[in-house]
């Protein structure tokens, strides 16, 4: 493994793994190990197809491209309208939850200095948050990947002392009213396909292109090992106590101090990705919207706030839903724009992948029932 390749790995391993981490033990708890294992195997094998399509189709098109501007490239304007409206939808819902989430991690943290609620902490991580938005800061990129390098560490801290607690009897097999709860969860935790772009991009040498294939099928290999044992162990340890940001629930089992840095890890990822996809959506408002920057501003810092304020407060529900919508509509796009630039491609591709046009309308079946499900 090249300097390259390990950068590339890198890059989509930071970019999959974030908040959704901590929301898969609740519901595996909820739904029980069977139907976790299923959704990890049916949609790790799902969105692993949808990653490589993703890089095939930058593969076979020349010049620098995203989602966007391929689909309306590949299925024209109604296909550029439905990317805009995922994107909108993904990256506002994206902000709510980590919104939702540092407010519970910033209570962890300060709740014994700070007799203030969740709802309080959101909105002042939002106020401090927006300041740096204002100002169009983000951290600079050796210090994201400081803090990708600082999450997991602290994960796998997490894992050896869960270790001596796990317990089998906390494991539950099946649970029937909930079984379909894990889908949009799962799914907003796996898809990392923003990145792709990016991996290209490092590989510029001759013949080197063709490792964003291996490159995507070991990022999905470790995302889906790492988050089913750390669901696993929370839920070995915490059994039906498993709280619905992980950690607040884990503090009677491990303490405060460990459960304290677990919370100060999480809190930087969730600051760091909040900044990123803040000052994406305030662009996409100037760019593509065509809206002042003041303008592009309040309303990529206000929608989610308005949101959270509104009543939408449900980090496991946010997800979900995210997870449920950009699944559907994205994931169906990048299959029809794969079979379109399979036949109008302009360039020869580093890898071909040969699938038979019935396995992508069945990948396409999967999105949308699994959607369905989330409705009823």
């Amino acid at each position: 493994m090249n300097k390259n390749f390990l950068f590339a790995l890198s890059v989509l391993l930071g970019t999959i793994v974030g908040a959704g981490i901590f929301g898969i033990p609740y519901v595996i708890s909820k739904s029980g190990m069977i139907p976790g294992f299923f959704y990890f195997l049916i949609l790790g094998g799902a969105v692993l197809l949808i990653h490589l399509f993703f890089g095939e189709i930058i593969l076979r098109t020349k010049g620098e491209h995203r989602l966007v501007g391929l689909a309306q490239r590949y299925l024209g304007r109604w296909g550029k309208a439905l990317i805009t409206i995922s994107v909108l939808i993904g990256t506002t819902g994206a902000l709510l939850a980590y919104l939702i989430l540092a407010g519970d991690f910033l209570k962890i943290l300060f709740s014994p200095s700070f007799n203030l609620s969740a709802f309080h902490f959101t909105l002042f991580f939002w106020a401090i948050l927006t300041y740096f938005i204002f100002r169009g800061i983000k951290l600079i990129a050796p210090a994201e990947l400081l803090t990708n390098l600082l999450f997991f560490l602290v994960i796998f801290i997490i894992f050896g002392f869960c270790l001596p607690k796990f317990s089998p009897s906390n494991l539950v097999a099946f649970s029937l009213p909930n079984a379909f709860l894990p889908y949009g969860v799962i799914l907003f935790s796996l898809v990392g396909w923003s990145a792709i772009p990016e991996i290209e991009g490092i590989f510029r040498g001759p013949g080197e292109k063709r490792k964003i294939k291996t490159v995507i099928i070991w990022a999905t290999a470790i995302v889906i090992t790492l988050y089913l044992a750390f669901a696993l162990i929370v839920v070995g340890v915490a059994g039906n106590r498993t709280s619905f940001d992980t950690l607040s629930g884990l503090t009677p089992f491990l303490g405060s101090k460990i459960v304290f840095f677990g919370a100060l890890a999480g809190l930087i990822t969730i600051a760091d990705s909040f900044l990123v996809l803040s000052l994406y959506l305030r662009n996409t408002f100037i760019y593509d919207f065509k809206f002042s920057k003041t303008l592009a501003f309040l309303a990529a810092c206000s929608l989610p706030l308005l949101l959270f304020l509104a009543g939408f407060r449900s980090f496991i529900g946010t997800i979900g839903f995210v997870g449920t919508v950009v699944g559907v509509l994205e994931g169906a796009a990048i299959i029809l724009i794969f079979k379109r630039a399979k036949a109008l491609g302009d360039r020869a591709p580093e890898y071909s992948l040969k699938m038979p046009s019935i396995l992508l309308y069945f990948l396409m079946l999967i999105l949308i029932l699994g959607a369905m499900s989330q409705v009823f």
